[in-house]
């Protein structure tokens, strides 16, 4: 592990503008540690704390440690990062929670892949380093989550969920936030899988919260939520395997019903539940049309990746890395 005094002024000269940026509610009681620490390892990094709608003292506390602190009035942390990408410019970026978790010495290793590797976004996997890090019920939904982004997006992500990242400028302002809440860890790896942009992921101590802090994630609540993005996702960006799930599905189920009628009539050359064999009929043809609609979605979706990746390939990484 990097020691935080290691990242001095000769190391800081060949590095672009950076941006640290932490989206919060309610983190009075932390947010003034997250911001401090980040200070000391990235000094001429410039901090900014996006509050929003806290009910405590969030605003000042951040003030206090020395960040540009902004209010974000639009309730939810994909609303935030929305507000914050759009605001702000630098080479680089390190976006982070306020509940002051994640180790900020790491964010040099994650800058560093940026930089050097061309890297247009690092994800910072977390090691918990204390069984009370966070609760169980979030640990497996995040199993069950990396497990399911393998399976429909080809990841290679060990932890698609981390609040700590690092991104390349022509990510932040090449991304179409459609998220409004936590499933915009989700929507960012989905968008980087989708285009096949060069990603890495660095292990990273994750410490428990301190006794005052408290998370803002409602384990069901907040899963259903993502989970449903991750099935619009699904629809948008790999229209034809989605629409063909539903259309294997569909033909197992009309397979299902018409085999005990075509059985009968075999033996008898009788059909005797007419309605079960419409129905199997119809399901057959839904089936099919289910297919043909991912079928033209796909064409669809190929040419608006295609527009993504020209948007993205706009901004030169080389020149936006360069030596300042």
């Amino acid at each position: 592990m990097t020691d935080r005094n290691s990242f001095n002024d000769a190391t800081l000269v060949k590095i672009p503008s950076v941006a640290v940026l932490i989206p919060c509610f309610n983190e009075e009681s932390t947010i003034f540690d997250v911001v401090s620490d980040f200070k000391k390892v990235l000094p001429k990094a410039t901090v900014y704390v996006y509050d929003n709608c806290s009910t405590d003292n969030t605003f000042a506390e951040a003030e206090r440690a020395g960040a540009m602190v902004v209010k974000s009035r639009k309730r939810g942390k994909g609303n935030v990062v929305r507000k914050m990408f759009s605001d702000i410019n630098a080479g680089m970026y390190i976006m982070v929670d306020g509940d002051n978790t994640y180790s900020p010495e790491d964010a040099v290793k994650m800058l560093d892949l940026i930089r050097n590797e061309q890297m247009d976004m690092v994800v910072a996997a977390r090691n918990e380093i204390s069984d009370k890090a966070y609760p169980a019920g979030h640990k497996w939904g995040n199993k069950l989550f990396n497990f399911a982004l393998k399976l429909l997006f080809n990841s290679e992500f060990k932890d698609i969920f981390s609040g700590y990242r690092a991104f390349s400028k022509r990510f932040v302002k090449t991304f179409p936030i459609t998220s409004n809440g936590f499933d915009i860890e989700a929507e960012l790896s989905i968008h980087a899988l989708t285009l096949s942009l060069p990603c890495a992921e660095v292990d990273s101590d994750y410490h428990e919260r301190p006794e005052n802090s408290h998370s803002k994630l409602n384990t069901f609540k907040d899963g259903f939520k993502i989970l449903w993005s991750i099935i619009r996702l699904l629809r948008e960006n790999r229209p034809l395997l989605f629409f063909g799930m539903i259309s294997l599905l569909l033909f197992l189920l009309s397979i299902g019903l018409a085999y005990p009628i075509f059985s009968t009539f075999l033996e008898t050359g009788l059909v005797p539940r007419l309605p079960t064999a419409v129905l199997s009929t119809g399901i057959m043809m839904i089936s099919f049309l289910s297919l043909t609609c991912g079928l033209i979605l796909n064409s669809l979706s190929q040419a608006r990746i295609e527009i993504k990746k020209l948007h993205y390939l706009q901004y030169d990484i080389k020149s936006i890395c360069s030596i300042t």
